[in-house]
């Protein structure tokens, strides 16, 4: 169960970005407050999220998975809200973002991955 929790931490930050960057088109360039203060707190538990997903995960892949589903969670919910137009081709192609990140979780980890640690 232990090891879960990394990916769980990987998951809820992807969420988070998705959150931060609706928030940060809604903020109509940091001029309205409450959408900017909605970016600057999911951004940075964003940021945290990642970077303790990756004392366990490695870089590439965590990186990749938080991007492929903060980016497909963030055009989902643009069609789902009308401020993008819905296309099945989108759909399709978010779809395969999904698969890739899942894909990348789905592969073994090296048990010989040399880990960087602070203050090694």
């Amino acid at each position: 169960m232990k090891r879960s929790v990394p990916w769980l931490v990987l998951l809820a930050s992807a969420v988070l970005e998705a959150v931060w960057a609706t928030a940060l088109g809604l903020s109509d360039g940091f001029s309205k407050p409450l959408p900017t203060v909605v970016f600057a707190v999911t951004a940075a538990l964003s940021m945290l999220g990642l970077g303790m997903a990756i004392r366990s995960i490695p870089l590439g892949t965590a990186y990749a998975i938080w991007v492929g589903i903060g980016a497909s969670l963030t055009v989902g919910w643009a069609m789902a809200t009308g401020v993008e137009p819905f296309s099945l081709l989108k759909l399709l192609f978010i779809a395969g973002i999904v698969g890739c990140a899942a894909g990348l979780k789905a592969l073994p980890a090296p048990k010989d991955a040399p880990r960087v640690r602070s203050g090694d």
